[in-house]
């Protein structure tokens, strides 16, 4: 019996201390490095079809190497808010923060999807690129996706919900289009627990202004979750000159402990009587 009280009184200390957890803000640990932008470095390549050249490693930011020991702060995104549907909005108002670790690709060692490889996702990416072919690679757990240029989606019949989904692509001028349908439930828009319906589309702009810099965009429509599409602000990515390296997610206990978490939350939140 004291065993039994033991484990319940260490449970309710857990959950407390995540309670209270979730009532702290979020403060970004910054470091004391000060940036210096690349240059623009010219007009951007191409290739022997006349179209530019995404190809290159690329890091979030304006200096081609990661930016985690900046001394100055990310400059917010002008961005629209999201125009969630009311039930949308409620589900991610009460998702706890065991919740949306748990639906979180990166701690649960699923593929990040279209557009998480973008957005939940803070290590460099890589692009090779020929006239008929586009690729992405990233180092968060090895993700991969290639696409064909140009492509049209699968027949309906023959489409199945995939991580990366159903990709189509063309060219508008110098802008790499990217149109995603079928895409697998469990993948998020964006780390913060945005979810997503069997019926999104998720449009994707990537285009390089100059040799040293990407820039990426997404609109997301979904009219189980949104009342209206939504589109990103443009993102920065700048030209780097190192390796991606082999970073897989392997053998996590943090998912078995935070399922334990998570029984208790639920446990606490039932009526009495049940």
């Amino acid at each position: 019996m004291k065993i039994v009280q033991m484990v319940v009184v260490i449970a309710a200390g857990v959950l407390v201390t995540a309670a209270a957890a979730q009532d702290k803000p979020f403060v970004e640990a910054r470091g004391n490095v000060r940036p210096v932008p690349l240059p623009p470095g010219g007009p951007p390549p191409r290739m022997s079809d006349g179209h530019v050249d995404l190809s290159g490693v690329w890091f979030a930011g304006p200096t081609g190497k990661a930016n985690a020991w900046s001394v100055v702060p990310d400059e917010p995104l002008k961005e629209e808010p999201i125009p969630f549907q009311p039930a949308a909005a409620e589900r991610l108002k009460n998702m706890s923060r065991t919740e949306q670790q748990l639906g979180n690709a990166q701690v649960t060692c699923r593929p990040l999807g279209v557009p998480g490889m973008w957005t939940t996702n803070p290590y460099p990416h890589q692009i090779v690129m020929t006239p008929s072919l586009f690729v992405h690679l990233i180092e968060s757990n090895n993700n991969w996706r290639a696409v064909r240029i140009p492509r049209q989606h699968k027949p309906i019949e023959e489409r199945e919900f995939l991580f990366m989904g159903d990709t189509a692509s063309r060219w508008e001028g110098d802008t790499l289009v990217l149109e995603t349908v079928s895409l697998d439930e469990r993948t998020w828009i964006q780390g913060n627990g945005w979810f997503h319906s069997e019926d999104v589309k998720v449009t994707e702009r990537l285009r390089r202004p100059s040799r040293n810099y990407l820039e990426h965009q997404y609109t997301v429509e979904d009219p189980q979750v949104l009342t209206r599409p939504w589109t990103s602000a443009w993102r920065t990515y700048s030209l780097g000159n190192e390796d991606l390296t082999e970073n897989f997610c392997t053998n996590n206990e943090n998912v078995e402990q935070l399922l334990k978490l998570h029984d208790v939350e639920r446990a606490t939140q039932q009526p009495p009587g049940r």
